[in-house]
């Protein structure tokens, strides 16, 4: 054989062995999951996709009305987590979901941003004043409309007529509040907590609080349904539920 012959078998035995190495760590990469997730939940779920090795998260963080709608017209995720358990609930009952777990819990706040005069919901009826909600809708559209239904009804009136904005999720009421589009946002304690000092929460009375729960399931028909259920289970205890805590959640109500 000559040199130049022995050259070319040499270099063509090391691709044939680069290409069956890479075809063996492709066949043991992780699985890719995918999560619905409500934007409310995007800080604690992102820190915990980072610790979570069973598979490759990718995350669509919407407003939960509109995955749970997504969900109802043919596409599915791995995982659906609400800032609700009603629209989880609702997917069970059709068969669109496994039997959904409650895996947190949460208050509404106050949000303004940080400088602001306002200091309560009284001051959200004053004439001039501005204030960003979620759509009726979304989650956090509805605990609101819940909230507000237990003030007085000339109080409730007035902070009604200042309604400039209702969003679909709460990221577009923190936004609102950064740019300064409006005055005044009702909000998750976590959205303040998240903003990083930006807002500033102003604690509202138990007696108006709505119990606001989030719920999760794994998806009937999951591509990957192993992980999923693991995803689900680390919100229940371990990593999940650390980063839960740690952006401000509270403990998952009993049932």
């Amino acid at each position: 054989m000559s040199a130049l012959s022995g050259w070319i078998a040499g270099a063509a035995a090391t691709l044939l062995a680069v290409i069956l190495l890479s075809g063996c760590a492709g066949s043991g990469a992780a699985p890719q999951l995918e999560v619905s997730a409500a934007a409310s939940l995007r800080r604690a779920f992102t820190a915990y996709a980072e610790q979570f090795r069973p598979a490759m998260v990718r995350f669509s963080f919407a407003g939960s009305d509109a995955l749970a709608a997504q969900i109802e017209q043919g596409v599915y995720p791995d995982v659906f987590a609400a800032a609700n358990t009603e629209l989880p609930d609702e997917l069970f009952a059709r068969g669109l979901v496994r039997r959904p777990v409650v895996f947190a819990a949460n208050r509404l706040v106050l949000a303004v941003p940080d400088g602001s005069r306002i200091a309560g919901l009284s001051d959200l009826g004053r004439r001039g004043i501005s204030v960003a909600v979620g759509s009726p809708t979304v989650p956090v559209g509805v605990y609101t409309a819940k909230l507000l239904a237990r003030l007085p009804v000339a109080e409730r009136q007035r902070v009604l007529g200042n309604i400039r904005d209702r969003e679909p999720d709460v990221t577009g009421i923190v936004g609102k509040l950064l740019q300064g589009g409006v005055d005044a946002g009702l909000l998750y304690a976590t959205d303040v907590a998240a903003a990083a000092g930006k807002l500033r929460a102003i604690r509202l009375p138990d007696s108006l609080q709505p119990q606001i729960a989030c719920g999760a399931a794994v998806v009937t028909g999951a591509a990957h349904p192993s992980a999923a259920r693991a995803f689900v289970s680390g919100l229940l205890r371990g990593a999940g539920r650390a980063e839960l805590l740690r952006a401000g959640f509270l403990p998952a109500p009993v049932r």
